[in-house]
């Protein structure tokens, strides 16, 4: 094992999460019709690979050993959620209405303080987080100059407020 302390480069990103789904067109349903992610190209009849903006791939979907499968337990060990970050405030209240006039039902909603969440789990009981990141500069800090996330109830109403701006 390496003995230097090694810090992942600052430019390094999450490039996509591959996630088992039970139905392949049911998963289709939620995340492209209505998460809004464009289907880029299906790899035979056992998987898809969608994107936001035209990117190869940002997840995949596949039924390779899951088809028909049921969801993970709860309390097991495994993919808590996954986290897609919306690039303003406005993107993530027009998310939240569509959710909302679908009827899909939210998990939850939560202030972080970096970051306003919205939680809800796909067709397989997969957690997905829906967020955008307030600006760096108004992230809360201690006195001293560490991050204080903190969790608090995410006000809906004024939220969807941005969509009226």
């Amino acid at each position: 094992m390496a003995t230097e302390k090694y810090t992942v480069p600052a430019q390094t990103r999450i490039g996509h999460v591959h996630l088992k789904v039970a139905d392949l067109d049911r998963a289709l349903a939620f995340y492209r019709d209505l998460l809004g992610f464009e289907l880029m190209m299906m790899y035979g009849p056992d998987a898809a690979f969608i994107s936001a903006g035209g990117y190869h791939h940002h997840i995949g979907l596949n039924t390779w050993y899951s088809k028909g499968g049921t969801p993970a337990p709860a309390r097991s060990t495994g993919l808590f959620h996954t986290a897609i970050l919306y690039p303003t405030r406005k993107d993530l209240a027009a998310i939240l209405k569509r959710i909302r006039e679908s009827g899909y039902r939210l998990d939850g909603a939560s202030d972080h303080g970096v970051s306003e969440a919205l939680y809800l789990s796909d067709p397989d009981g997969n957690g997905v987080e829906l967020y955008w990141d307030r600006p760096k500069e108004k992230w809360p800090l201690d006195e001293e100059g560490k991050i204080t996330m903190y969790t608090q109830p995410l006000d809906l109403q004024d939220l969807l407020s941005e969509l009226e701006k």
